[in-house]
C-alpha cells in the first residue's frame, strides 16, 4: 500500500499539475454524485457523502464544485452510475484491485482489460486476487497533525489497530466496519483527517526489480488516467534505492 502511495505521488510530480488536478476534481465529483444519489443530500444525514465531501475539502475542490456534484444528484438528468470492481495481476505477477464508477460497464471493462494486457498482466475473475487483499479503514493526517507518538496515542484512543508515520503523512487504519468511530474520535483529537475512505490493503507483498516497477507504474498510472476509475490498489513492494531512482 505505501508503496503504491509512492508511485502515485510520483506521478503527480512528474504529470502536470493543473491536468491531475481537474481529473482529480472529476473524480471526487463523481462520488459525491453518487453517495448524495445513493442516500439523503444532507451530509449530516448521509455518512458516505460527509466523507466523500471531506475528502474532496481536503484536496482543497472548490464549494461550488462540490455544491454542483451534490445538485446533480437531486436532478432529473443526473447520470445513472454504478459501483465495479475489477482484479487481475499486472507485471511481475503484482496482485491489482481497481475500483471504478461507471455509466457504461462495457467501455470501462475494455479499457481496464486493454491497461492489463498493454503491461503484460492479465485481467482475471471478480475475486482472483481479492483474497489478497483486507478491506479496511484508512484515514489519512498530514505531519503538522502532530509527532508520530502523538498521533499512535490518539489513534490506540480511538479504536485504531495501525498507524504508519512518513515525512508526507500519518496514516491509521483501523477494521472496515469501524471507519465512522475512529475517524469521528480521532476528529475530536486531531481535527479534520486530510481523507477518510475504505481501502484494499495486501495482506502479503509482492518484490519488484526497477524494470518490473517501471511496468507496474505505467500499469497504475494508465488506470489512474481512465476517468471510470476511482482508485487503485496493488502489492508490490521495491526497495528505496529504486524508489529514490525513479523520484529522481
Amino acid at each position: 500500500m505505501a508503496g503504491h502511495s509512492q508511485f502515485k505521488n510520483i506521478m503527480h510530480r512528474k504529470g502536470r499539475q493543473d491536468a491531475v488536478r481537474s481529473k482529480m476534481f472529476s473524480k471526487l465529483g463523481r462520488e459525491i454524485t453518487v453517495a448524495a444519489k445513493m442516500g439523503a443530500p444532507d451530509p449530516a444525514m448521509n455518512p458516505r457523502l460527509r466523507l466523500a465531501i471531506q475528502n474532496a475539502k481536503a484536496q482543497s475542490m472548490p464549494k461550488d464544485n462540490i455544491q454542483r456534484a451534490v445538485n446533480k444528484a437531486t436532478g432529473g438528468d443526473s447520470e445513472s452510475y454504478e459501483e465495479v470492481r475489477y482484479e487481475g495481476y499486472g507485471p511481475g505477477g503484482v496482485a491489482v484491485i481497481v475500483e471504478a464508477l461507471t455509466d457504461n460497464r462495457n467501455r470501462t471493462a475494455s479499457n481496464v482489460r486493454a491497461a492489463f494486457t498493454k503491461s503484460g498482466g492479465a485481467l482475471g475473475e471478480t475475486g482472483s486476487v481479492g483474497f489478497m487483499f483486507s478491506r479496511v479503514g484508512e484515514i489519512i493526517y498530514p505531519p503538522e497533525a502532530g509527532d508520530a507518538d502523538a498521533i499512535m496515542e490518539a489513534a490506540i484512543m480511538a479504536g485504531a489497530e495501525d498507524v504508519t508515520s512518513g515525512e508526507e503523512e500519518h496514516a491509521i487504519l483501523c477494521a472496515f466496519e469501524d471507519i465512522g468511530d475512529v475517524s469521528t474520535a480521532l476528529e475530536e483529537a486531531l481535527g479534520e483527517a486530510t481523507s477518510v475512505r475504505a481501502v484494499w490493503k495486501p495482506q502479503t507483498s509482492a518484490p519488484v526489480d526497477e524494470d518490473k516497477a517501471v511496468s507496474v507504474l505505467k500499469l497504475i498510472g494508465t488506470l489512474d488516467d481512465d476517468d471510470d476509475v476511482q482508485n487503485v490498489y496493488a502489492n508490490f513492494e521495491v526497495s528505496d534505492e529504486i524508489m529514490a531512482k525513479l523520484s529522481a
